[in-house]
């Protein structure tokens, strides 16, 4: 069987390494497609239909408002089986604690049952947060293995790491 990324990244205004910065890729991205070079996993964008403010301030305040709504934001495309597919890597920035909300959208559709999860974190020093309670729910029924989590402003160092989680 085959391995799947299904991960959120934002570019554009971010905070990096302390500052805020405009970064071309999302470190979430970064990570995602060294598992894809690693792995041969193919990689699966959730992305949400109506885009998140440039600004990264802005970005963040709708971000913490949508998780204290429990929203589920309309996702611009949904992928709706991992049938194919045994190991599942699901990517996402620590947001206030946990996944962002599309990636809820997103995942509560799928059937985990049988899958092995393997979890990653960008951030800037909050780790996965709760994250991990969130994915036992929303990947119920799967094998979720120990999760690797990465500062944001880390990402280009850490290389070598990626290799070794997956291997592991």
């Amino acid at each position: 069987m085959a391995s799947l990324v299904i991960y959120f990244s934002r570019n554009g205004e971010n905070y990096f390494g302390g500052e805020l910065k405009n970064i071309e890729k999302g470190n979430t991205e970064v990570i995602a497609e060294y598992i894809q070079e690693f792995d041969g996993a193919d990689l699966f964008k959730v992305e949400p239909a109506n885009e998140y403010p440039a600004d990264y301030m802005k970005c963040i305040d709708v971000a913490k408002k949508e998780q204290q709504a429990d929203a589920r934001p309309e996702i611009k495309e949904t992928l709706e089986s991992i049938d194919d597919y045994d190991t599942i890597y699901i990517g996402f920035p620590n947001w206030w604690g946990t996944l962002p909300m599309p990636m809820f959208t997103q995942l509560e559709q799928l059937d985990f049952a049988g899958k092995v999860v393997k979890p990653f974190v960008t951030h800037e020093g909050s780790g996965f947060g709760s994250s991990q309670r969130d994915l036992a729910k929303l990947c119920d029924g799967a094998e979720i293995k120990k999760g690797l989590s990465i500062p944001g402003a880390n990402v280009y160092d850490v290389k070598d790491t990626v290799k070794a989680w997956i291997d592991e």
